[in-house]
């Protein structure tokens, strides 16, 4: 039996690891940052209280990473 190598996917940050404020992330990392369900996040995204997405194709979606940042540094205080 051959024995798989593990390969990393290079959209796949582990937790943990500093994160570049000029990044994109997408939705499983900002969730990372910021404890919240998947339907939560869509629901304040589309009321308004979270950050705007950025759309780079039909099933690809991301947020500046400074912005989810910042959201995170406020709801901490």
């Amino acid at each position: 039996m051959k024995k798989k190598s593990k390969q990393l996917n290079r959209y796949h940050r582990p937790s943990g690891t500093a994160v570049d404020p000029q990044a994109l992330l997408r939705v499983e990392e900002v969730l990372r940052l910021i404890p919240v369900s998947r339907s939560t996040w869509w629901k304040k995204v589309r009321d308004g209280h979270y950050p705007a997405a950025i759309k780079l194709g039909p099933h690809t979606t991301c947020w500046k990473a400074a912005d989810i940042l910042a959201l995170s540094e406020h709801s901490l205080r």
